[in-house]
């Protein structure tokens, strides 16, 4: 296996880049507000029902629309302007949000309506997690795509981090109406960043050359399909062809949605080792999970340094540590081994997603990218339901050091995953390569 050489990250210039600095806003309010919803959504209902079945629903619910949005939200999203795909999302997200903060503020919240919430909001989500990410593409040159992805994944993990430190003390003083109030205000906050990134509108067909970054085979026979099949059962096919044609992007996708599956599915435990082992409430919850936020937001720092000569092999250790180390999870014992233990599995997460995700980046039209993303959303989908129930299941009837221990085998199959790429790169190709 080779690793090709990953440019120094120069984020003076990566902010240059005009709308940029709009695009990391929009990701940084957006993930502190969907992380103090997703943390007081899951303290309330474990508070309320005391089952980690119950908890794993609510994971269930935000993930289920992934296995039916995808496939069309994809093609939507390599059709339209995903600037305005972004902003609309965001305002219908906020107006669900705020629907809901209404009724629990009232003392009207039902059960079946939050769960109502956490299901549009996956829709919403399963849209806006692959266009947003399109729209990186568009808003940055590919030499920094690299610096480009850490950069996101500080916005990202920074919201988390600030999330995490407050969703405790909001969510004993506030309640629930209070976290949801502030996650529709972040929306909003959202939605006007990405109005202010850029001007007109611009669709990807016409954003970027169609042959960016994309093998001749792989061209000739996606013009040949399109020719036969107009319309949109053309462009899924299109997209499942690329996929099929291209093993490497296939097994960084697998690698990436096996990872992801892990995260979603750790907060049904996290949660309960937080209350039922460790014995440390909402706070220590929200402390726990800016540990995971610290470790990531560092990770996302030192991604570009530690990838620079042996991507692959950074790559391999830290899913090795993100396997090893969840089975291990259960026996920190006290909340500082706990804090730090989460910091080291969010900074592995981080320098797996900036590797994988620079690659997909690099690798795939930009025609293609929200087909792409749609396609292993999909896989992460399937796999986070099904890690979800068996993780809630295992904890509340069984243990929590099993269910733990099956949290880590899905950072081992990432891991398997992995093994399977024959090249990581987060620069550009410049001449075809085989597929």
């Amino acid at each position: 296996m080779t690793s090709a050489q990953v440019p120094k990250p120069q984020w003076q210039s990566l902010f240059c880049n005009r709308g940029f600095p709009f695009y990391f806003a929009a990701m940084f309010v957006s993930l502190f507000g969907t992380g103090m919803n997703f943390a007081g959504v899951t303290l309330y209902v474990l508070a309320k029902t005391h089952s980690t079945v119950q908890v794993s629903l609510t994971v269930i619910l935000l993930t289920l629309p992934r296995l039916l949005v995808p496939p069309l939200g994809g093609v939507l999203t390599d059709r339209v302007d995903r600037r305005y795909l972004s902003i609309i999302l965001d305002l219908g997200r906020a107006a669900i949000v705020a629907a809901a903060a209404l009724l629990a503020w009232r003392g009207r919240l039902e059960l079946w309506q939050l769960y109502g919430m956490v299901l549009l909001l996956g829709v919403g989500f399963a849209i806006y997690w692959s266009s947003s990410l399109a729209l990186l593409q568009e808003v940055i040159p590919p030499p920094q795509l690299v610096s480009a992805n850490s950069a996101v994944l500080i916005a990202v993990q920074g919201g988390m981090l600030a999330a995490g430190g407050l969703v405790g003390l909001v969510y004993e003083r506030a309640g629930l109406a209070g976290i949801l109030a502030i996650d529709g205000a972040t929306y909003v906050l959202s939605a006007l960043c990405f109005y202010l990134l850029r001007r007109g509108y611009l669709p990807p067909q016409i954003s970027a050359p169609p042959t960016l970054f994309s093998t001749v085979d792989f061209e000739a026979q996606s013009h040949t399909v399109a020719d036969r099949e107009p319309g949109v059962l053309a462009d899924l096919h299109e997209g499942l062809n690329y996929l099929r044609t291209q093993p490497n992007v296939f097994a960084l996708g697998l690698t990436y949605s096996c990872m992801m599956a892990g995260v979603i599915s750790a907060n049904v435990l996290v949660v309960a080792l937080a209350n039922n082992l460790l014995h440390v409430g909402a706070r220590g919850y929200g402390f726990i999970e800016s540990g995971w936020a610290l470790g990531a937001v560092i990770g996302g720092f030192v991604a570009a340094p530690l990838a620079r000569r042996r991507p692959y092999q950074v790559l391999v250790t830290a899913l090795f540590l993100l396997a090893v180390g969840h089975a291990l999870f259960p026996y920190a014992g006290a909340l500082a081994v706990a804090i730090l233990m989460n910091a080291v599995f969010g900074g592995c997460r981080a320098i797996g997603a900036v590797l994988t995700q620079s690659s997909i980046l690099a690798s795939v039209p930009n025609r293609l990218m929200g087909r792409t993303q749609s396609a292993f959303a999909f896989m992460a989908t399937i796999l986070q339901i099904v890690m979800s129930f068996a993780l809630g299941w295992l904890a509340e009837h069984a243990s929590l050091q099993l269910a733990f221990l099956l949290l880590g085998a899905i950072f081992g199959a990432a891991l398997l995953a992995a093994l399977r790429v024959r090249t990581l790169s987060a620069v550009p190709a410049t001449e075809p390569t085989a597929a």
